[in-house]
């Protein structure tokens, strides 16, 4: 049976391993097949032209083929468009796809949330510090939905009643959204919370979910940190607790 090739792929390296002293085992984002593990052989060898390539958070074409669950590598070109995220921006990046490693199955495509993807990233390494945090919830966001985890945000989740505009409520990891109460960390109003869902059902979300999270980012971002650990399986990600680490040194 011949093996299956797929050319000419947009794809990001979300993380790699080492495989053998010469070779590295990539987990990718694709835009139609999803997140893939692919063999790059001998790319840490000096003369490989995949040495310089093979980077996270940098927008590529690739080539791979195999019928095996780790297709193998044959060809990479850098789509350029900007440089290596830095500082926090780099470690966004990194936050971004450790969430795609956690609660993306392999091989199940999201050709949506991969453009969504792809343009936060530009955000995120275009030095405007400024929309960092509003980049991150809406990337959130989105990926939840996406994946089927968010509820929906213009109703209480256990009873389906209606959001009053000027009451507050909390999205919380087992319960979805319910109205707050003297022990929640934050909350959003009822308003604002109508605001994200109707965002959210746009055509093109992205830029109005950007809008609305930079007005609530602060309130926004402990409830879905407490969302995304619960589903995926974790008290703390790995990267965020890196940067706790890095601001207590």
């Amino acid at each position: 049976m011949a093996t299956k090739r797929i050319s000419d792929e947009p794809a990001f390296v979300l993380h790699r391993y080492d495989w053998s002293e010469s070779s590295l085992i990539l987990e990718v984002f694709t835009r139609h097949h999803g997140r893939m593990a692919l063999v790059a052989k001998g790319v840490k060898r000096p003369s490989s032209s995949f040495r310089p390539i093979l980077l996270p958070l940098q927008p590529l074409h690739l080539a791979y083929g195999g019928d095996a669950e780790i297709k193998t590598l044959k060809a990479a070109e850098w789509q350029g468009g900007h440089v290596m995220p830095t500082g926090d921006a780099l470690m966004s990046g990194y936050y971004l796809n450790e969430l795609l490693m956690l609660l993306l199955a392999r091989e199940d495509p999201h050709p949506m949330l991969f453009d969504v993807y792809a343009t936060i990233v530009q955000i995120i390494a275009s030095e405007h510090g400024e929309v960092l945090e509003a980049a991150l919830r809406a990337f959130e966001l989105l990926l939840l939905r996406e994946i089927g985890l968010l509820p929906v945000l213009d109703a209480q989740t256990m009873t389906l009643l209606a959001l009053h505009p000027d009451e507050h409520y909390s999205l919380v990891s087992e319960g979805g959204l319910r109205q707050a109460n003297d022990t929640d960390r934050s909350s959003l109003s009822g308003a604002q919370w109508t605001a994200l869902q109707q965002a959210l059902g746009e055509r093109v979300p992205l830029t109005t979910v950007l809008r609305v999270c930079a007005e609530v980012a602060s309130a926004l971002k402990p409830q879905l940190r407490a969302l995304l650990n619960y589903h995926c399986g974790v008290p703390t990600l790995r990267t965020r607790q890196m940067m706790i680490d890095l601001q207590s040194l």
